[in-house]
């Protein structure tokens, strides 16, 4: 079986995802792989740059987005033709993105199964792209079957209709750890690290974060360190005024993040509403305990971590929660080998997508105009 594994996104934990999941596939031996990431994928520029068989030109900026948009359809042709040359039985994205539908249509046309793993199933107060996710909803009706991460996005997708008995059929996975480098130098003197790392948005619960960093006795010593890109609110400048807080409001590269994680003592995750998250990947695989709200996906992603304190999305409970961190702290363990999480992960849907797709009857392939296209041409 060859599966085409792609997500053209440029920043961010998308291309991590699908580089570590095209990995995983390669695990299995009667399986071959192709990986299709962004040329501006920022984890192509890294140290350790994954194996790309085909990279994409995507875009840039708003003004490239638009272009690349209006011309889709004089680009669908050539994406067909890179497809076709390499004959994948599956392709899998990774995580939608807004040029997805083009890849869509191409695989439509050459007949090639798609799968789409959701990790959000609505837009988050903040999230500022709407449009994002009229896309991703167009690209899952294209799809044979999608993948969710958390039980909490599969309820979702069924209210919305877009799985179920006569729709195409949903494949249930957890949210692997997210491997990063740390750091080998030992943990320095001083108070209790806290780290909250991720994007800087309303339904983040920064503001809950303050006011839970306010109520604890003055006694108390800790150092909290926020560190993610977002809009001016005012749960910023509310964490701005509390003692022992620093904000670093950028974007922290992919090289930045082992160190990152490095620092803290414990994660904090104060969301008011989340599906599953990638930072929490990243906590359990660096071995950091992780402070959390007990909202959407994450109590069922962090269940079977025994570092984890869960607490309500209010500032008293995750105030109690942050204190009985720090009168019983768990220790910061080395971090995990990922690679048999994910390779689980892989083998779990390898045989979730044979077991779905195999009754399916066979798409009709589009070849001969490719095959009369593509082909290199012979001199008489």
């Amino acid at each position: 079986m060859k599966i085409l594994v792609w997500q053209w996104g440029r920043h961010g934990a998308g291309p991590r995802f699908a580089a570590c999941l095209a990995d995983s596939l390669r695990s299995d031996p009667g399986v071959s792989v192709i990986l299709s990431l962004s040329r501006g994928a920022e984890i192509l520029a890294g140290p350790d740059a994954p194996q790309c068989e085909m990279p994409v030109r995507t875009y840039r900026g708003l003004i490239s987005f638009l272009f690349r948009l209006l011309t889709a359809p004089v680009a669908l042709l050539p994406l067909m033709i890179r497809v076709w040359r390499l004959r994948p039985d599956i392709a899998i994205c990774a995580m939608p993105g807004p040029l997805d539908l083009l890849m869509a249509a191409a695989l439509r046309l050459l007949g090639v199964r798609l799968l789409v793993v959701v990790h959000e199933a609505e837009v988050h107060p903040g999230d500022g792209y709407s449009f994002q996710m009229v896309l991703q909803r167009l690209l899952c009706r294209c799809a044979d079957a999608l993948v969710a991460l958390s039980s909490h996005v599969g309820s979702k997708l069924r209210d919305q209709n877009i799985v179920g008995p006569n729709k195409r059929p949903l494949i249930s996975l957890t949210h692997p750890p997210f491997p990063f480098d740390l750091p080998a130098h030992a943990r320095l003197a001083g108070p209790p690290r806290l780290l909250f790392f991720g994007r800087l948005l309303p339904y983040k619960g920064l503001d809950l974060l303050a006011a839970a960093i306010n109520m604890l006795p003055p006694s108390i010593e800790i150092s909290v360190r926020v560190v993610g890109r977002g809009p001016e609110s005012d749960g910023l400048t509310a964490l701005r005024a509390c003692p022992n807080v620093v904000i670093e409001n950028r974007w922290a590269a992919e090289t930045e993040v082992g160190a990152i994680l490095g620092w803290a003592d414990a994660l904090i995750l104060p969301y008011r509403e989340a599906s599953q998250s990638g930072v929490a990947a990243a906590a359990i695989a660096s071995g950091r305990p992780v402070i959390a709200t007990r909202v959407g996906g994450l109590q069922e992603q962090l269940s079977g971590f025994p570092q984890t304190v869960l607490c309500e999305p209010d500032p008293v409970s995750l105030a109690w929660a942050i204190s009985h961190w720090l009168e019983a702290p768990p220790p910061v363990q080395q971090s995990i080998d990922a690679t048999q999480a994910w390779r689980q992960t892989a083998s779990s849907l390898l045989a979730a997508t044979r077991s779905v797709l195999s009754p399916l009857p066979p798409r009709r392939r589009w070849r001969r105009p490719v095959r009369w296209i593509a082909a290199p041409r012979h001199a008489p």
